[in-house]
């Protein structure tokens, strides 16, 4: 080899150099370059009498600068920081929404109650009763204002869903576009494209912004895949994903894998990481429970506080009517159950809720799956705990967890149908407030007791309550005993001379004088005594066939022979405030979550600070998530770096150190010529 060419080599050999190197520094700033570096390898020597002269050297490759360990550790944080930006962001819009006193409930349940003990201080002061209903109003106005914005975050992650579906297609159709590229590349030249390399890590990356993925590469080529194995790219061929209505619930998407071959798979249960799959995350354990708790609350503040009126007079003397809408109206029970798609029949449930106590925040999957008795349904919970078989035709039907199912007439189920039940949904929509006459309010108690003016003993008794509260949504049955109540008494009860057995005898009497009951005490302790009586209609004809009504009082003290009390209706009781005091209660008694038994629960107070507590555990532990997850991105990030990205202070070195090359190739070169001319000169 002429000394011209070995001069010549390392002349292209640097320039080849310099051309990477400012490719690098031209690229310091571009989104997922890996820096490239050049290797050279010598020429063959060739023999000269004795020895061997290298004859050069040749640019052999331009290496990218990459380490598939840090690039993959860089993907998976990437995913988990998505996941975890994508929850905070949503649940902390929800966090603000109910713990701020001006947007939450928990003032304006203060406030309620605040009225409900003024007005009680001053049963009969109407202005008190029309701020009372001016804060039922702001009550109920509120519950739906935070259910309409909790239902716009359930559209909006719906809109996200859908756009980013699409952006994910794009990403990869990209992905297998490059693959395509790769492998023609690398088949025809058997070099490496590391820009082409580097487009595709990227993409990588940008997909996991978006749902988690893991890319395996076999022979150059990478596949990708969601983190439970569902194929997304293959090769050069990908498989597209869109946003659609769930099967059980077309009010909340689902990610549908659509597999070349017309084959879809739902994805919304296996999905993690990324946008998506945070937003899916976020719906489930934070947006639906609180979306349900709300509407709990809701429930029970309007069936409470309903029924509790209905206990009461007003101050027309008449049984107390509802303040809120009746929580069992026809389209509430509709709105509770979601038919599957794909049912084979057209049957449809009715949700009927039973006692708003016992209900739950969460959601019930209800399956006809006996083909042989079609009234058998098995329920499980969207906690996963199986409720059990149920038989609908049972009477009374079969309570579950605080509600009742029932298929709507003129509707037919089939084999294999099932519907999704969601009782407290759309309890926070669909409260409202009815009552609008404040002398309806029904402060006063339906009966009273009067101890007889000449008694002569100790005796002492509580204030008569009726042993089985009304239904005040009974119709026509609570129609009948308000009646009865109203035209059944007086009832007296008077003491006979104690025994010499320690006990005390007493009868009972309706206003005709006719006996109608008695029973015995112990005089000097607490006697808690049940009293019957026969029930009349409107004009005081007995009913046919007889019925009976009962209510409480408790005897105490050492009543005289002779001594006597009087229980009767509440007629003029406009002053009375019993009842009232009955609804001020609801703010601290346990109404919210008992247990089956009775026992357990909170009051509503109590599970409105539960749910704004609960929410803002989810909140910090999604800041915290947040801060680690995206620590763990950066150091991950500059791992990656620190092995791919451009060091401009590096490359300005080898700068200097290829410039150097250059110009001593170049100087072999001047030395060449000017041998070569000397020997010419020379002939």
């Amino acid at each position: 080899m002429s000394l011209l060419n070995i001069g010549m080599s390392g002349l292209n050999a640097a320039q080849g150099s310099l051309s990477v190197l400012s490719n690098n520094i031209a690229n310091a700033n571009t989104a997922g370059y890996s820096r490239q570096q050049t290797t050279q390898s010598a020429n063959a020597n060739n023999q000269y009498g004795g020895v061997f002269i290298g004859s050069g050297t040749t640019l052999a490759d331009v290496r990218r600068v990459y380490n598939e360990y840090l690039d993959t550790a860089y993907q998976n944080s990437t995913s988990l920081n998505s996941d975890a930006k994508a929850y905070l962001d949503q649940v902390s819009a929800v966090d603000k929404t109910l713990s701020d006193k001006t947007t939450g409930m928990s003032a304006v349940l203060s406030s309620f109650f605040a009225a409900v003990q003024t007005a009680s201080a001053s049963p009969n002061d109407t202005s008190a009763r029309q701020i009372l209903l001016t804060n039922a109003q702001t009550l109920t106005n509120r519950f739906n204002a935070i259910s309409s914005q909790l239902s716009q975050q359930k559209e909006t992650i719906n809109s996200q869903l859908t756009s980013m579906s699409d952006q994910v297609n794009q990403l990869t159709s990209s992905i297998a576009s490059l693959n395509k590229q790769i492998a023609q590349v690398q088949g025809s030249s058997n070099t490496t494209p590391a820009n082409l390399l580097d487009s595709r890590a990227e993409a990588v990356r940008s997909l996991n912004e978006l749902i988690g993925v893991t890319a395996t590469e076999k022979n150059g080529v990478f596949s990708v895949s969601t983190g439970s194995g569902q194929s997304l790219v293959l090769g050069d061929q990908s498989s597209s994903i869109s946003a659609v209505p769930s099967n059980s619930d077309t009010s909340q998407y689902t990610i549908q894998l659509n597999a070349p071959g017309g084959t879809t798979l739902d994805l919304g249960n296996v999905i993690s990481g990324g946008s998506i799959g945070g937003l899916l995350r976020y719906r489930s354990d934070a947006l639906m429970p609180a979306i349900n708790d709300l509407g709990r609350i809701a429930l029970v503040t309007a069936d409470a506080l309903n029924s509790q009126l209905g206990q009461g007079l007003d101050l027309n003397g008449e049984f107390g009517a509802s303040m809120f809408t009746d929580i069992n109206n026809a389209a509430s029970v509709a709105l509770r159950s979601q038919a599957a798609q794909g049912n084979l029949g057209d049957g449809a449930l009715g949700v009927t809720i039973k006692d708003s106590s016992q209900l739950t925040n969460f959601d019930y999957k209800v399956s006809f799956n006996d083909g042989a008795n079609l009234n058998k349904v098995t329920v499980l919970r969207s906690d996963g705990k199986a409720m059990g078989t149920y038989d609908l035709s049972a009477t009374p039907p079969p309570v579950i967890d605080g509600f009742t199912l029932a298929v709507k007439t003129g509707t037919n189920v089939q084999a294999g149908d099932s519907f999704k039940v969601s009782p407290t949904a759309n309890g926070a929509k669909e409260i409202g407030t009815i009552l609008t006459d404040p002398s309806k309010i029904a402060f006063a108690a339906p009966l009273q007791g009067e101890a007889g003016k000449t008694n002569q003993g100790t005796g002492t008794f509580t204030p008569p309550t009726l042993t089985v509260p009304l239904d005040i949504q009974g119709g026509a049955d609570t129609a009948q005993l308000r009646t009865g109540i109203e035209h059944s008494m007086p009832v007296t009860m008077v003491f006979a001379k104690p025994a010499a057995d320690g006990t005390q005898a007493y009868t009972l009497s309706n206003a005709q004088g006719d006996p109608i009951g008695s029973g015995s005490i112990v005089p000097g302790q607490t006697n808690k005594i049940s009293i019957s009586v026969p029930m009349r209609d409107a004009s005081g004809t007995l009913l046919s066939p007889a019925k009976n009504f009962s209510f409480d009082t408790t005897v105490g003290g050492s009543p005289a022979n002779g001594d006597s009390t009087s229980f009767s209706f509440n007629a003029s009781g406009k002053s009375d405030n019993r009842n009232a005091q009955a609804l001020l209660n609801l703010q601290t008694k346990a109404t919210v979550g008992l247990a089956a038994d009775g026992s357990g629960g909170t009051s509503l107070v109590g599970a409105n600070s539960k749910l704004v507590s609960t929410v803002g555990a989810k909140a910090a532990a999604a800041t915290t998530d947040t801060t680690a997850t995206n620590a763990l991105l950066t150091a991950n990030k500059n791992a990656r770096n620190s092995v791919s990205q451009v060091n401009l202070d590096e490359e300005a070195g080898d700068m200097i150190k290829f410039q150097q090359y250059y110009t001593a190739s170049s100087q072999i070169i001047k030395a060449a010529q000017e041998t070569f001319s000397t020997l010419i000169n020379s002939l």
